[in-house]
């Protein structure tokens, strides 16, 4: 089996390759990644030899027709694309929402008419809840919640989802959405919430918390989302969604809390910073579609998942500090430094 993988060297996709040439022998796996900065090759540098001779990465831009297809003829017979690659973090599509229309959107639609072209047997396209909006304080995001994105990342991310719905509508090509809530685990880069956190409570830095900190999330171990993906790509119906949530809700000051609690830091580093524009209240995922129709439940309950990602990065200051360039650095400062300066403890 042949799979190409677009992403594959960023947070999630990397896990997803590590997963699957690990439990699956049979696989063969194409990678198309650009290498930006959150596509690091460190994240699969250490794969066991037998997993790393049924892997192949090329750097592949694919906004570029010409490079996606020479990419494609090369690898031979494809028997399936799992689309990852994405620009991902809501903050930066704040400042530059033009890089994530680019990607995310006239991105997805070259992978979608390549693969119409090539008679591709199955096309996933790897979504996120965001696409739904902020819910209220109670009920879930199900399959027929209307989309309702409300930053630039998640309005790029609803029209690259509109336009495989309209692919396999209007070409009959054989697409299925996977929409899943916020993953947490090993590799994700440092600009979202738990690492972020947890490298700057390891270090005695200031913890940046947007407004009262009481925005909802529903977090998943980023191996228990590969899993489901896998599963849609093996057992989903064409043309469905399936969401992906392991129904382990919590505000982001919780999480925070944990973390420091986890590190034996005091909650005096905590700073409360000026909201993000445009902050979803509360995200909940109800996963029962892909419980019933794919067999797939989340195996990671939370409190350990946690505890092992802490771990995870204190164990790997290598990859953390080559991934933390000086152009991190100053993106942070951007960010969250004249906030934390500004702010009262």
């Amino acid at each position: 089996m042949r799979i190409l993988v677009t992403g594959g060297l960023g947070f999630i996709g990397s896990n997803f390759i590590r997963l699957i040439l690990a439990e699956h022998p049979e696989a063969r796996i194409l990678n198309l990644d650009s290498v930006t900065y959150a596509g690091n090759p460190d994240n699969l540098a250490d794969l066991p030899a037998d997993c790393a001779q049924r892997h192949q990465h090329l750097r592949v831009d694919i906004t570029d027709p010409a490079a996606v297809e020479a990419a494609w003829k090369s690898a031979g017979t494809i028997d399936g694309i799992i689309h990852f690659a994405a620009e991902s973090h809501v903050d930066r599509s704040i400042h530059d929402p033009q890089v994530f229309l680019r990607t995310n959107v006239l991105g997805t639609q070259i992978l979608l008419e390549q693969a119409r072209r090539m008679g591709t047997p199955r096309f996933v396209m790897v979504s996120t809840d965001e696409v739904y909006g902020s819910l209220g304080p109670s009920g879930a995001f199900t399959e027929t919640t209307p989309l309702d994105p409300r930053s630039p990342y998640s309005a790029s991310k609803a029209a690259a989802d509109h336009l495989t719905m309209a692919y396999f509508h209007t070409f009959g090509l054989p697409t299925v959405i996977t929409r899943c809530s916020n993953n947490y685990g090993p590799f994700q880069f440092p600009e979202k919430l738990i690492p972020l956190m947890i490298l700057h409570a390891r270090d005695h830095k200031p913890l940046p918390v947007y407004g009262d900190g009481r925005y909802v999330r529903d977090w998943i171990h980023v191996e228990d989302h590969c899993r489901g993906v896998w599963a849609a790509f093996e057992k989903g119906r064409a043309g469905e969604v399936y969401n992906f949530g392991a129904r382990n809700e919590a505000p982001n000051l919780d999480i925070v809390h944990r973390i420091l609690q986890e590190l034996e830091r005091p909650e005096s580093l905590i700073r409360h910073v000026a909201d993000r524009p445009g902050h979803d209240r509360r995200y909940a995922i109800d996963p029962h579609k892909a419980e019933t129709e794919l067999s797939w439940r989340p195996q990671i309950d939370f409190p350990t998942g946690l505890a092992a990602t802490i771990q995870w990065y204190l164990q790997h200051s290598q990859w953390v500090e080559r991934v933390t360039t000086g152009a991190y650095r100053e993106y942070l400062e951007d960010m969250y430094g004249e906030r934390i300066r500004t702010s009262t403890p």
